[in-house]
């Protein structure tokens, strides 16, 4: 359906894959317009609750842009490719549903930036990350110079950006970037494990739940509690909150309709 772009469903959750092995998944012009249109196109399913973002091969998760598409383009094409590249990382951002990165591979650049778009982050031990725009004379571009900070501050953040330097997964996982790291045969296992333990949750409430703490970090505890109180008023009043409340009386497992 996407050229470059695959997407598998499997029960309430779906695996998005990067699927260019030949490039190490390097961001393309086709490929930041099928991540638009997958974004878009999940974000609207019933029954996909959440998702995991991952890369074809066992080599990159994605290595950045692709420069070698990029090289013979004019100003005029690359300013058209940068707005479109925005987007791309935007409708990773702004997924309304719980997203993982299952960081395979090298994860450089634009590449670690849509990681760091997911709300968590599952990586191989053996896998690579780094922000290394700063060596070819750019910044970090897709949201990494504001998300970065966010997840293991301000320091530690400006030396992984000022240094271009990469780090392995099972570092990502110790500075606290990653939420889990693994050998990365068992990737995509210790992903879909998590998946299910999201997915055994009533989705419209994953969702309120992931805009709260969004919406909340970047306002300030009154403001925050406010929303709080407006999206468990949503969730109180859902079909799916009375079958919780009743599965819960009846000592059974909820059936969720996503209503």
């Amino acid at each position: 359906m996407w050229d470059t772009v695959d997407v598998i469903r499997r029960d309430h959750y779906a695996i998005i894959t990067l699927n260019r092995p030949d490039a190490l998944n390097a961001l393309s012009t086709q490929m930041a317009r099928d991540m638009v249109d997958v974004m878009a196109s999940l974000a609207e399913e019933r029954d996909v609750w959440a998702a995991a973002l991952t890369g074809a091969g066992d080599r990159a998760f994605c290595v950045g842009a692709d420069l070698k598409e990029r090289k013979d383009m004019t100003k005029d094409q690359m300013t058209a490719q940068r707005a479109l590249f925005v987007k791309a990382f935007g409708a990773v951002s702004q997924f309304p549903k719980p997203l993982i990165a299952a960081v395979n591979g090298f994860a450089m650049g634009g590449g670690f930036e849509f990681a760091l778009c997911c709300d968590m982050i599952v990586a191989a031990n053996e896998a690579f990350l780094g922000l290394p725009e700063v060596g070819l004379g750019i910044i970090p571009g897709g949201g990494g110079t504001q998300n970065l900070p966010r997840i293991i501050g301000r320091n530690k953040a400006k030396e992984l950006i000022f240094t271009g330097r990469k780090i392995s997964g099972e570092t990502a996982y110790e500075w606290g970037i990653a939420n889990k790291a693994a050998p990365r045969e068992e990737l995509m296992t210790v992903t879909e494990a998590l998946l299910k333990e999201i997915t055994k949750n009533a989705p419209l409430a994953l969702q309120q739940a992931k805009r709260c703490v969004e919406y909340g970090l970047e306002t300030d505890l009154r403001t925050g509690l406010a929303y709080e109180a407006e999206a468990y008023n949503k969730c109180l009043y859902s079909e799916d909150r009375d079958e919780g409340l009743k599965a819960f009386n009846e000592k059974r497992k909820p059936n969720y309709q996503n209503r």
